[in-house]
């Protein structure tokens, strides 16, 4: 069994992202509706949450709704803007409890009033604090955010803000929704599904990926550090050699 005394404390991954996947499956297995996984798939979310935080993770970004998720039946889309309101409420004393500062990326303007407001509201209410920094992808897609990016430096060149020659990393890390978090380390996947599907295609170039092959809501802290010690046994290259990193 897996426990946060096997990690080693000085190789920890500074920034986990999670595709949640499941929640559906996970309900149709057990004979219920896919809200049921939903339902159970915050307690994770939950769990997940604290658990990065008595680890020392500094970031996590959690792929919460994408913007294909829109397309999805009217009832399901509902429901998870209903859990998104409630777990908010519901979880902002953990939040402060735990330094915890709530950050969001993706187009929230899409969301429905009542959780844009709530969602604003927490991060308002957090964004003092200094331990970790967890980051919910709403309405999000990495394509829209590298289009909206290239737009955003079009503009600046048209407008002799900056010039063409100047454009680098930098300058379109800036111009990202991440623009405030560092690339991320390591890329954990539920479900046993082996792609990103659309989740921060920029900033994962160089992250170590992990695919599991257990539903989110069955996903526990024996996953979690099992993931982070696959991790802390790879070995980073970035481009270089072996030799190089000695």
């Amino acid at each position: 069994m897996n426990t946060i005394e096997d990690l080693v404390p000085n190789k920890l991954p500074g920034h986990i992202a999670i595709i949640m996947d499941g929640n559906g499956r996970w309900a149709k297995r057990q004979g219920k509706l896919r809200v049921f996984g939903h339902e159970n798939g915050v307690k994770t979310v939950r769990n997940t949450v604290e658990q990065c935080v008595k680890i020392g993770i500094k970031y996590l970004t959690l792929y919460t709704f994408s913007t294909e998720n829109w397309k999805r039946p009217k009832i399901e889309v509902d429901t998870l803007m209903r859990l998104l309101v409630s777990s908010l409420k519901k979880e902002l004393t953990t939040f402060q409890k735990n330094n915890v500062r709530l950050n969001t990326i993706g187009d929230i303007s899409l969301l429905p009033k009542r959780a844009f407001k709530e969602l604003s509201e927490v991060m308002e209410k957090t964004q003092d604090n200094s331990g970790m920094t967890l980051t919910l992808a709403l309405s999000y897609g990495a394509r829209e955010e590298i289009k909206s990016a290239v737009r955003a430096i079009a503009s600046k060149v048209k407008n002799n803000i900056i010039s063409p020659e100047s454009i680098d990393e930098t300058i379109i890390n800036t111009h990202l929704y991440t623009h405030d978090l560092p690339d991320v380390d390591l890329l954990i996947r539920t479900s046993g599904e082996h792609r990103v599907s659309n989740f921060l295609l920029w900033q994962i170039a160089y992250a170590e990926f992990y695919f599991i092959d257990v539903f989110w809501p069955d996903f526990s802290e024996h996953h979690l550090v099992g993931a982070i010690k696959n991790y802390q046994n790879r070995e980073r290259r970035f481009g270089k050699t072996s030799e190089q990193l000695i």
